[in-house]
């Protein structure tokens, strides 16, 4: 295991010290208690004595009573240790997750470009649980096997001399043994998480898309790939857990070698005088005290290593770069003219292959700017670098004529509003959805927007109006009416400027034109930077810009551009012919 991990694992469990220092004391008075109970016994025995009448049976009752009031006082001390702990279990793995979801919002979106959704989720969840678990239950344990061992090893000396020299030839092959496994384990743990991880992307994406896949009828090619993953989850669960159950059996056989050896040494040692039948049963309750807590701990370090994994997952999640801080001095914008400009722009996701190339624009304030142009021509790229979501390579974006890095991040996103293509929506009612980037609207601040957006009609329509709930991201909505509610939701945060992508390119020709009929009324004072395929919605643009791998190759009215019967012109036709 490695060091590093349990400090950084510190600082979570540092603001627990007091609870963790109370598990301890009731651990170590519950651990002494249960050592008493052999020494007891072994007196027990003595009082019984060898020979007919020789038993003292007052004080053998009087040992037992001794052994099982040491026995419920040591499971009484044990269970507030338990209940302790699970209380600090569930403290860290509450501010882990809670760090690890704060993480993620703050996380660059290039992360999420290439980390699946699943793979998050599985260490939000997942992992924080195994992480749990350990805290709950495993420390615990090996805590208490640390003190039982290290008192039996004291009482064995005591005891016997002799005899415990016979006992520990056999310790140092269980330990040897325990450490070469733990060597192997912890790989196949980590791998099983990465291998879960996968499972659970792979699940999460084909239970999103399920439309989808009816309609193209890949049902068995989907579950041929999930059974796939399954098999290579499964495989690596197996060898895991394989090798973390071999060492228990493993540890266990040389303890119960070490007990036979004991056995017979401590028989010859008692019938030649050097040992008393008492000392020599104590010894043996005291030997297997001894064995258990090592055979305990093997089996429970495979456990470790699987935590282990989980929590070097959940702090390589913490430990990603979040996004670039704000320059010292930042504005925080309350009002833009929305007046853009690109200069010299030169990006890629990958440098290597630029997606623009020495982009210029400028789109004076209050104009509505359309970007047409083929797939792949960088016209949502344009909207990334707008949002500041990526920073170009080269050049400079300025709005107002101040850089966007000149302005806070959070309040230029507020300045502007999007809406996507696929028109999320989230869980909650309609008003929430509408409400969602300004969660202090009145109802009627809500309902005004959605008037705006030319969707009020049908939401008052429906049984619990404006309090309807919407799951799966507003399944049973239709396509046009989730674009309709995300115009809404622009209306509502009142922004200076306005991003459409490709807004209007999957809803049907009349849902088109009451977005159109919304755009005209969202555009008013307002700068909009629209996105489209489909031309028909950027007829009416103050001006088009024709990219052509990641080149401003036309620009002009709609008119003008069809006069010139050049890119825009085939795009046109192409569309309208």
């Amino acid at each position: 295991m490695k060091r590093h991990l349990f400090r950084r694992m510190g600082r979570f469990l540092r603001p627990q010290a007091p609870s963790l220092a109370g598990a301890a004391a009731l651990a170590a008075l519950s651990g002494l208690l249960a050592l008493l109970v052999p020494l007891v016994a072994g007196w027990a025995v003595e009082a019984i004595g060898t020979g007919p009448g020789a038993a003292d049976l007052t004080a053998v009752l009087r040992y037992c009573a001794a052994g099982l009031g040491a026995a419920v006082l040591s499971a009484v001390c044990s269970y507030g240790a338990s209940a302790a702990l699970v209380r600090v279990g569930q403290t860290v793995s509450y501010t882990l997750r809670k760090a690890a979801f704060q993480q993620i919002t703050q996380l660059p979106v290039r992360y999420f470009d290439t980390h699946p959704a699943g793979d998050l989720i599985s260490r939000v969840c997942y992992d924080v649980d195994t992480v749990n678990a350990a805290l709950s239950t495993d420390l615990l344990q090996i805590g208490t096997s640390l003190l039982t061992v290290i008192g039996s090893f004291v009482m064995l000396l005591m005891l016997s001399p002799l005899l415990s020299g016979v006992f520990f030839l056999t310790v140092p092959l269980s330990v040897l043994l325990t450490r070469l496994q733990m060597k192997h384990i912890h790989p196949l743990f980590r791998r099983r998480s990465q291998e879960l991880g996968a499972l659970n992307s792979f699940a999460e994406e084909r239970v999103s898309c399920q439309r989808a896949i009816r309609v193209y009828g890949v049902e068995a090619a989907d579950l041929r790939q999930f059974a796939e993953k399954n098999d290579a989850a499964s495989e690596t669960y197996y060898k895991a857990d394989c090798a973390s159950t071999a060492l228990g059996p493993s540890v266990n056989f040389i303890n119960n070698l070490s007990l036979a050896a004991v056995s017979v040494f401590g028989a010859l040692l008692y019938l030649g005088g050097g040992l008393s039948l008492g000392a020599l049963s104590s010894f043996v309750l005291y030997s297997r005290k001894f064995s258990g807590p090592i055979r305990e701990t093997a089996e429970l370090l495979s456990d470790l290593q699987a935590s282990v994994a989980a929590a070097e997952r959940v702090l390589d999640l913490l430990d990603q770069p979040a996004e670039d801080g704000d320059l010292p001095g930042a504005r925080e914008p309350c009002k833009l003219s929305g007046a853009i400009s690109f200069r010299h722009v030169d990006f890629g996701y990958d440098p290597a292959h630029p997606v623009l190339r020495d982009f210029s624009a400028d789109i004076p304030a209050g104009s509505m700017v359309a970007v047409v142009g083929p797939t792949g021509a960088g016209k949502t790229t344009l909207v990334s670098l707008l949002l500041r979501f990526y920073t170009p390579q080269s050049g400079t974006i300025t709005i107002d004529g101040l850089p966007l890095q000149q302005y806070t991040r959070d309040g230029l996103r507020r300045r502007l509003a999007i809406v996507l293509q696929d028109g999320w929506l989230c869980g909650g009612t309609i008003a929430e959805n509408i409400a969602y980037g300004v969660p202090g609207a009145t109802r009627a601040q809500i309902e005004a927007a959605a008037k705006a957006a030319c969707i009020h009609s049908f939401l008052s329509s429906l049984p619990d109006g404006y309090d309807t709930a919407l799951t799966d991201s507003g399944a049973g909505l239709s396509k046009g009416q989730r674009q309709l509610l995300a115009l809404a939701r622009c209306f509502l945060s009142n922004a200076d400027i306005v991003i459409l992508d490709e807004a209007t390119s999957d809803v049907d020709p009349e849902t088109e034109e009451q977005i159109s009929a919304a755009l005209e009324r969202l555009r008013r004072g307002r700068t909009c930077f629209l996105i489209a395929h489909r031309l028909a919605t950027v007829r009416t643009a103050d001006r088009i810009l024709v990219l052509q791998d990641g080149r401003i190759a036309e620009q002009g009215t709609h008119q003008q551009l069809l006069d010139a019967g050049g890119i825009y012109r085939v795009l046109y036709d192409a569309q309208f012919s």
